[in-house]
């Protein structure tokens, strides 16, 4: 397979899920006007961090991989493990690569992501963070970079999804979605990179104040997925679980995925994303994600406020 981009830029945004729909974001609206777009990516079952950053970094579900939030506090991912992550692919083939895992929750990049392998890193909060991103970005240009920005996750645990507080905090990390994005135009990479945006699950909105996710409902389970660059259509996604990020990450660097198997890697790349007629079908894996049919089930969750 050919390398399609010299760039992959991720920033994901913890608990925003299909919420940019409606929030005050200008600067995410003008860098996807031209890209793809979907509001109703699937998230991973339960719709809780560990599980669903695991899925997009693994490619697999989560009832594979079964990461929680307490082993990706507690145990380092291992190197040696059957479903290596994204950056341990990428290192693999591309053995110079210049890669990037920039947190806010640190345990994604020390439970989900292999030590030992060259991986750059750094957390701080949001808002202390984006600054750090950006001066990598203008220094490193990384080959691959993962962004997970956590105060919307937080803002909709304080005050509930979709509150006011909840958009008001959207807005202000669409600021720090603009900085990254302008830093890599500053680096001049821009125009070689996939840039993309998601968002790992949702929430709800309790009328007894502050939210809660980890269960099943259609604010808590359909998520962002945004993406632009030289290839990517200028479309609305149909259908898609967040699983698939490995998939489209692999595939811009003409990296071969493993082959598709419903007991592993069940990452694929949507249908529409871009224009490649050698694309395989995307395949139907509702029966593996707890979405047949795709209808909201009893309001639950797993996670402590």
């Amino acid at each position: 397979m050919k390398r399609i981009y010299s760039h992959v830029i991720v920033v994901g945004i913890d608990g925003a899920g299909g919420f940019f729909r409606d929030a005050d974001v200008p600067h995410f609206n003008e860098i996807f006007k031209n890209g793809a777009v979907t509001y109703n990516a699937l998230s991973s079952r339960p719709s809780i961090s560990a599980e669903c950053w695991g899925s997009m970094l693994l490619g697999v579900g989560s009832e594979v991989h079964k990461l929680t939030n307490g082993i990706l506090e507690s145990t380092p991912y291992p190197t040696d493990s059957e479903f290596p992550s994204l950056f341990r692919r990428i290192r693999e083939a591309y053995p110079y690569a210049e890669l990037g895992s920039y947190c806010d929750w640190n345990p994604i990049t020390h439970g989900v992501v292999e030590n030992g392998i060259g991986v750059s890193h750094d957390t701080a909060h949001d808002t202390e963070l984006a600054p750090i991103i950006c001066d990598y970005i203008r220094e490193k240009m990384p080959d691959f970079l993962f962004i997970q920005f956590d105060s919307v996750d937080g803002a909709g645990h304080r005050h509930g999804y979709g509150t006011p507080e909840f958009y008001q905090r959207l807005h202000e990390v669409d600021e720090l979605i603009n900085d990254v994005h302008k830093a890599a135009e500053d680096a001049g990479i821009i125009d070689d990179t996939l840039f993309i945006v998601i968002a790992d699950h949702g929430g709800t909105n309790p009328e007894t104040g502050g939210g809660s996710h980890g269960g099943w409902t259609d604010e808590e389970k359909f998520v962002t997925f945004a993406a632009a660059g030289k290839t990517v259509k200028n479309t609305t996604l149909s259908e898609m679980n967040i699983r698939d990020l490995a998939a489209i990450v692999l595939y811009s660097f003409g990296i071969e995925a493993p082959e598709f198997n419903e007991n592993g890697w069940t990452s694929q790349i949507p249908e529409g994303l871009f224009d490649d007629k050698y694309i395989p079908q995307y395949r139907d894996i509702s029966h593996l994600t707890g979405a047949a049919p795709r209808i909201s089930k009893v309001a639950h969750t797993s996670e402590l406020i």
